[in-house]
């Protein structure tokens, strides 16, 4: 993990698409839509239906490798605000077990605003920790250092002739955004408008690798 600084904090931008706080211990994760898949099959669009379960592994694996105390979850947690209704019972025992052993806070997002939780944790619409506030939406008029998520920002590049598609973070001296983490999500090119719009200029893609971190500078 190679931690970076932002607003006066040491971060780790991790490669599953997760951000660390070391100093608190803690795991930030953004865009889970859990139960997507669930909520495409009430609409006749069966789609595999097992996003979930992956996507609770995958954080379940994450929690214990960083050994967190805390995770935050930054909005669209689930992709509807009954999706917490919906979840089978493996991901539903998954999600239980997570809340009960961290201190787990949903901030909720435009998939989910008032969800009806009942899986544990609280549920805030934002948070101000250590000087930082946590959001779902980046808002362009915000000067106080700001996290969130939100955009699913992904970073395409032409390399050697292919081209490849990863997501990142988008940063600015005083906005981080978050990629998705869900398994089921798709992304935002992370120079889109409404990205720039939303960090202001002067902006880098962010991605991180298992020894370091590339940044990459975005177009205004």
């Amino acid at each position: 993990m190679v931690p970076f600084s932002f607003c006066g904090h040491e971060l780790v931008a991790l490669q599953q698409g997760a951000l660390y706080w070391p100093a608190r211990e803690a795991l930030l994760v953004a865009d889970l839509h859990l139960e997507k898949a669930s909520w495409f099959a009430r609409l006749g669009q069966m789609l595999p239906p097992y996003d979930s379960v992956a996507t609770l592994s995958d954080l379940t694996a994450l929690a214990a490798a960083t050994s967190a105390r805390e995770i935050w979850c930054l909005g669209d947690s689930f992709h509807d605000r009954h999706g917490c209704d919906r979840l089978p019972a493996r991901a539903r025992d998954m999600l239980a077990a997570l809340t009960a052993s961290t201190r787990w806070t949903w901030i909720t997002g435009n998939h989910d605003p008032g969800f009806a939780d009942h899986c544990g944790g609280a549920i805030v619409e934002e948070a101000e920790v250590d000087g930082i506030l946590l959001r779902h939406e980046a808002d362009p008029a915000e000067t106080r250092p700001e996290l969130s998520g939100h955009f699913h920002p992904k970073l395409r590049i032409n390399l050697r002739g292919r081209k490849v598609s990863r997501r990142c973070f988008v940063a600015t001296e005083r906005k981080l955004i978050l990629p998705a983490f869900g398994s089921l999500t798709g992304g935002l090119e992370a120079s889109h408008p409404e990205i720039v719009r939303a960090v202001g200029g002067r902006a880098q893609a962010l991605v991180p690798l298992a020894d370091r971190l590339l940044r990459f500078p975005l177009a205004a």
